[in-house]
């Protein structure tokens, strides 16, 4: 039998690769609290932070893609504009929409956790190959598309 290059994990390997992604999917859990923390911010209000800097940002869509309700982005959205990091206005393309924007604060607080991020990653992973980080990228995201798949057709199959 001709071999593809490709060889099935073994099941022993498994509860090792298991609980090193489930250590490394806490570690960064960890790192975003503590940066968040080092500018006053819960993770949930930088992750608002972050998307609202984005462009387009809809309240709905956030809560959609984050699984969490639309009251409690709301209510995270109220705190942010309360600290003066977010402001609101009507939307220009549809007057019934709330146009979300980042004030100077906002930004200032948003770059000094870029910073904190940026310092961090390359401190972690200067010093590692390439090819290696390369390898993880891609192995990581086809990961996650599998997961991804796997939940779609487990929520689809429960209906």
């Amino acid at each position: 039998m001709a071999s593809t290059g490709k060889s099935k994990s073994s099941p022993r390997s498994l509860p090792g690769a298991i609980e090193g992604l489930s250590r490394l999917a806490d570690v960064f859990e960890r790192r975003r609290q503590q940066i968040a923390r080092e500018v006053g911010l819960t993770n949930a209000q930088w992750r608002l932070l972050e998307e609202i800097g984005r462009e387009d940002f809809m309240p709905s869509l956030f809560a959609r893609r984050r699984s969490c309700s639309p009251a409690a982005v709301s209510r995270t959205l109220r705190q942010l504009q309360d600290a003066d990091l977010v402001r609101a206005a009507i939307a220009r393309a549809d007057g019934r929409c709330r146009a979300y924007s980042l004030t100077a604060r906002g930004r200032r607080l948003l770059q000094r956790t870029t910073e904190s991020r940026r310092r961090a990653l390359d401190a972690v992973w200067r010093d590692l190959p390439d090819s290696e980080v390369a390898r993880f990228g891609r192995f990581s995201a086809d990961l996650a598309d599998r997961l991804e798949r796997y939940a779609d057709e487990e929520t689809r199959r429960r209906r």
